[in-house]
């Protein structure tokens, strides 16, 4: 069963399998595959998944990926769970039963391991993945996921030109100061 907000915008050469839910203003990119045979995967809203991720459950545990998430491309998630604002980079692969916690950033190449627990704030590095420095990246993520968010409406018009289209600075500027203000957490 499969429980996606009408928001969502899922490019056609995408794959979901088994028991999802997508939540409100999300987006997931070309080749994303999303498997969920044994445990659910649960993705936040405002949340994007980007090109050629695999979002797949763990033996023992689902995937569940919160609010105002960018997991970027390559990613690999397995039945991990990570908290909200968080973004996580290019090529990294968080395994069974690892938590990230909000407003973190797992640098892109890292490989976190199965069961290990990051703590919220964290700059996450290496392989195996070790806290380097602790900063809170709520906004910052935040802003990413609405980059995101308006590059999803485009696509959905047909339309490649999100952040170089006429209204951009001044869409970025606004979006930039609702951000700071937290007045986009709805």
């Amino acid at each position: 069963m499969q429980n996606i907000d009408p928001s969502v915008w899922v490019h056609e050469s995408s794959y979901l399998f088994g028991k999802l839910a997508i939540g409100e203003g999300s987006s997931v990119w070309p080749h994303v595959v999303m498997r969920a045979e044994m445990h659910h995967i649960e993705i936040g809203r405002m949340t994007n998944i980007q090109d050629f991720s695999m979002i797949h459950v763990g033996s023992d545990t689902p995937t569940i990926i919160g609010d105002f998430c960018s997991i970027t491309h390559h990613c690999t998630i397995h039945g991990a769970t990570i908290g909200d604002s968080c973004l996580i980079g290019i090529n990294a692969t968080i395994m069974d039963g690892a938590v990230i916690g909000a407003g973190s950033i797992v640098a892109g190449g890292a490989f976190v391991p199965e069961g290990k627990e990051y703590p919220p704030n964290s700059v996450i590095m290496g392989s195996p993945a070790k806290v380097k420095v602790e900063r809170d990246s709520h906004q910052a993520n935040r802003m990413n996921a609405w980059l995101y968010n308006r590059n999803a409406q485009f696509y959905a018009l047909g339309r490649h030109d999100a952040w170089s289209a006429d209204d951009f600075d001044a869409w970025m500027a606004a979006k930039s100061a609702e951000v700071a203000a937290d007045a986009d957490l709805f």
